[in-house]
């Protein structure tokens, strides 16, 4: 039977349904569909689709173990690379990356690497057990000759710092991370709401790091209950990562902006994700429940706020963006979800100031409509005001997506870390900082982005964290 000319669709949650659950959207492929997809893949002599990947997975050669039914070793192939599989195939942007440069996306539809790289990490979780897991070569090792005592330690437990933990373990060295938060995995546990990423499924993909032998230390603040200098010159680490991310909250300093009912995104989602506030009452964690919301920005933090809203009850949620909607940063796979959630979309239309009740919440956001006009420094065409446009939009609840800042805590208590004008690390592009033996990575250098991102410059600070401690060996 020859393969099918489109994609394979993936199952999901209907609408209405998901709408008032918290349980993930996309079903998965079976084991029938996996294999029909993967058989599309034509085994170009040099795959494009490589060249896409931040993190370097040998995307022919797992799909053709996927086509043949080789799921085990579908994964254990994949696993070569990159440490986090099963979250890859669930939040990477695939459609502006590897699948992008797939030579059948030319004249039609690429092959569905993400979702085949999710099956193949599910269907080991779910399938192959423990035994998988012990028998699972660990291609990146080298004989263990480096003493124990070179010892790395991460900063931060999100993508970037599991990559460098997982990469160097393997290369042998002694792996400590160091977490500020009561959980490991950064973003990956307080950004992305359950509905999009179980929280079982980075757990699980932190506990293979921790089989391993990769140690976690919790609610560890570096910077404030131990300084770098202290990690390299009292503690026998031979290196430090630094993975921190950019989590400081960042508004957008409107008028009224003190009112009770407005909220970061980081903070409401965190609320929700890591600290599990959609189950209020039973865990005792509350949150915003709002009848009618603005979400505040155009990425996926925005579509994951107003995806959460819609869940917790609210009667209407609306995305406000001051561009239009060919400029969403967002996935498309995102924005379509919302929209069939029942998210609106106010495009060209930016807040000015907020307007509160008696009790001092807010009650109303007032906006102005907008036009494009010249592109400005991202490229996209700036928004400009539309003269006498100004309107009140009723809310009793305002999310601001409107990006992350970094937070200073570490980097103003470690002398000669060179920071840019935003306060991020100054970092080349294998990860080497102003410090010596200090390396960093993803949303701490570069300001919020993906995560696959931030793992691709995991492994490249992996590597020449290696090639520096071993004398290129």
């Amino acid at each position: 039977m020859s393969p099918p000319s489109s994609r394979i669709p993936m199952p999901e949650q209907p609408p209405e349904v998901r709408k008032k659950n918290f349980l993930e959207v996309p079903l998965g492929y079976s084991p029938e569909a996996a294999q029909a997809e993967a058989a599309r893949c034509i085994q170009c002599r040099k795959p494009g689709c490589m060249n896409g990947c931040p993190v370097g997975v040998k995307i022919p050669e797992f799909l053709k173990l996927l086509k043949e039914g080789r799921f085990a070793e579908a994964a254990r192939k994949i696993k070569e690379t990159n440490a986090l599989p099963a979250v890859c195939g669930r939040v990477c942007p695939q459609e502006s990356q590897c699948e992008s440069q797939c030579i059948l996306g030319k004249k039609g539809e690429p092959v569905a690497i993400g979702r085949c790289e999710r099956f193949a990490a599910d269907n080991e979780r779910e399938h192959c057990g423990q035994q998988a897991a012990d028998s699972e070569p660990q291609p990146l090792t080298v004989e263990r000759r480096l003493s124990a005592a070179q010892k790395v330690a991460v900063i931060g437990a999100g993508p970037a710092g599991l990559t460098v933990a997982g990469d160097l373990l393997r290369l042998g060295y002694e792996i400590t991370v160091f977490e500020a938060f009561h959980k490991a995995g950064g973003v990956l546990m307080y950004g992305i709401p359950e509905f999009r990423l179980p929280k079982k499924i980075v757990d699980h993909e932190i506990a293979g790091l921790v089989k391993l032998g990769v140690k976690i230390e919790l609610n560890q603040v570096i910077g404030k209950t131990i300084t770098i200098d202290e990690l390299l010159n009292e503690d026998g680490f031979s290196a430090v990562f630094i993975g921190v991310g950019a989590g400081l909250p960042m508004f957008l300093h409107l008028p009224g902006e003190d009112l009770g009912g407005i909220y970061a995104a980081n903070e409401y989602l965190t609320r929700s994700n890591l600290m599990k506030a959609y189950q209020f009452p039973a865990v005792d964690t509350p949150i915003a429940r709002g009848k009618h919301v603005c979400v505040v920005g155009g990425g996926n933090v925005a579509m994951d706020a107003a995806r959460t809203a819609i869940r917790l009850g609210a009667e209407s949620v609306k995305i406000v963006y001051r561009r239009s909607r060919a400029e969403l940063p967002a996935r498309t796979e995102e924005i379509h979800h919302a929209e069939e959630e029942g998210v609106e979309f106010l495009f060209l239309t930016n807040p000015q100031q907020y307007l509160g009740n008696s009790q001092g919440m807010v009650r109303a956001m007032v906006c102005d409509k907008m036009e494009l006009g010249e592109p400005d420094a991202s490229g996209r065409r700036r928004p400009v005001k539309v003269p006498d446009s100004e309107f009140e939009l009723e809310t009793d609840c305002v999310i601001v997506a409107a990006g992350a800042l970094a937070n200073p805590l570490l980097t103003k208590n470690t002398p000669g870390l060179e920071l840019d004008k935003r306060g991020y690390i100054v970092a080349d592009e294998k990860g080497r900082t102003s410090r010596k033996n200090v390396w960093a990575g993803g949303d701490i250098v570069t300001g919020s982005a993906t995560v696959i991102l931030a793992m691709g410059a995991g492994k490249m600070a992996a590597k020449d964290i290696h090639d520096t401690l071993s004398g290129g060996k």
